[in-house]
């Protein structure tokens, strides 16, 4: 599994310059030739902003630079004091991309840069679990940085159930549990972390479409359960973004279930999470 893992991040970091997305950033205007897997990604990533109504856009890497994001990848006690060449706060949407399955090619118009983002990073265990299952796994869990899936059973006696914390910090912590032979999701995004001192102050990877800066919502961290991370990943995001009534909105519409946390430290539930929960309410613990 850690070969399929190092697979798809050496076709999908934008921190590798040989990568299919960095490729596809350093030639935009012209069709690029990927993988099946980043074709894939690509065709989501435009689905994820349909489904969010723009909430999640794959195109907001000169946003993010623009606020500063370190161009490494890497956090340091360091200030970024500038934001990169990119001075636009727009972010174009990807209406204009172009995915060729049949082919194999990614067209991104001049201009546009692609971030894959949180979506790359559930794709990518939604992927990895399906692959172990392939190799013959009867029970698996991947988790990359809180976008967490689990599917199947183990061989072993004393078969129990899945159980999968939630962290949105400030010691909140919560237990999500997944009977065993069944498959289920958790992920989580939050403002908390991958943060630095940007250009106009203190900033966050979170990017709001409709402003091109750092959102500025009333949450911090939205868990989402359902039954694949990408998916879960996707909305958890876009309900950081639209803040606690849009985001509640869009998570029961979907069907979906979440925990989510204000700026003032409260902590809401939505759709059937309570059911999802080790005990019928997150607690707190001493940090």
């Amino acid at each position: 599994m850690t070969g399929r893992l190092r697979e798809l991040e050496a076709r999908w970091s934008r921190f590798i310059p040989g990568s299919d997305v960095s490729r596809m950033n350093r030639h935009a205007g012209v069709d690029v030739p990927v993988s099946t897997d980043t074709t894939s990604l690509v065709a989501q990533a435009i689905s994820a902003w349909e489904l969010t109504g723009g909430l999640v856009d794959p195109t907001v890497l000169h946003a993010l630079e623009t606020a500063g994001y370190p161009p490494s990848g890497w956090f340091s006690d360091a200030p970024t004091t500038s934001g990169s060449r990119h001075s636009t706060r727009v972010v174009p949407g990807p209406q204009g991309i172009v995915v060729n399955a049949d082919v194999g090619t990614v067209f991104l118009p001049t201009g546009v840069g692609f971030d894959p983002g949180g979506i790359g990073k559930g794709r990518a265990v939604d992927l990895l679990v399906d692959w172990a299952h392939a190799a013959g796994a009867q029970g698996v869990c991947a988790d990359l940085g809180g976008d967490v899936k689990v599917s199947g059973t183990g061989s072993g006696p004393g078969r129990g159930s899945w159980c999968v914390a939630v962290d949105h910090g400030d010691g909140f912590i919560a237990s999500v549990i997944f009977d065993r032979g069944t498959a289920g999701a958790v992920a989580t995004s939050s403002v908390l972390a991958r943060r630095w001192d940007g250009p106009e102050g203190a900033a966050h990877h979170l990017i709001d479409p409709r402003s091109g800066r750092p959102s500025t919502s009333d949450l911090v961290a939205v868990s989402v359960v359902g039954a694949e991370a990408m998916w879960a990943e996707v909305v958890a995001k876009a309900a950081v973004i639209a803040g606690s009534s849009q985001g509640r909105v869009l998570v029961e519409r979907l069907g979906l279930s979440a925990l989510a946390s204000t700026v003032d430290r409260s902590v809401l539930r939505w759709g059937s999470i309570d059911s999802f929960l080790a005990t019928s309410q997150p607690h707190m613990v001493q940090s």
